[in-house]
């Protein structure tokens, strides 16, 4: 299991931080439009890669799930909209990806930060995930995660809060 790197900034119960981003679809997605439904949204450090690769897609295979509990997915990185497109057919994704230029959304939601491997420093992105309530706030966050079991792991979250 990966070493916990605790988010500095959010916690369950503070409110997601508002955002407008555009999509590789050529919308403007904003947190604000999804008041009233739960909201998925995961922060990948890079298309294309074979983790990210199976991060989307399993996020894609439990889309129907998703839905039908009325939740949205957003997966979310700094990469240019062309990469996205890409990624997404590569990946046979349905839900949208959102262009964070100048990571100053993961920065917002403490998910840009410094690491350290092989005793080197440097600032990245945290591949984390935040279930957002309806009433906009910060239900589970899922921080330095792995990816393997993880989409399961934010289902049944989502499932146990719909039953509250």
């Amino acid at each position: 299991m990966a070493k916990s790197l605790s988010n500095p900034i959010l916690a369950p119960g503070k409110r997601a931080p508002a955002f407008t981003l555009p999509s590789d679809q050529g919308q403007t997605v904003r947190l604000t439009e999804h008041r009233g439904r739960w909201v998925v949204l995961f922060f990948f450090p890079r298309s294309l890669s074979p983790t990210c690769c199976q991060e989307v897609c399993d996020f894609q295979k439990a889309l129907p799930d998703f839905q039908q509990l009325g939740a949205v997915v957003f997966g979310v990185n700094a990469e240019e909209h062309e990469r996205h497109a890409e990624f997404r057919h590569v990946c046979k994704l349905s839900f949208p990806l959102l262009r964070d230029r100048d990571a100053k959304l993961a920065i917002r939601y403490g998910v840009f930060r410094e690491r350290k491997t092989s005793g080197r420093r440097y600032l990245s992105l945290v591949r984390s995930t935040f279930l957002i309530d309806p009433s906009g706030k910060v239900c589970q966050l899922w921080d330095n995660l792995r990816v393997k079991g993880h989409v399961v792991r934010v289902l049944a979250k989502l499932r146990e809060e719909r039953l509250l």
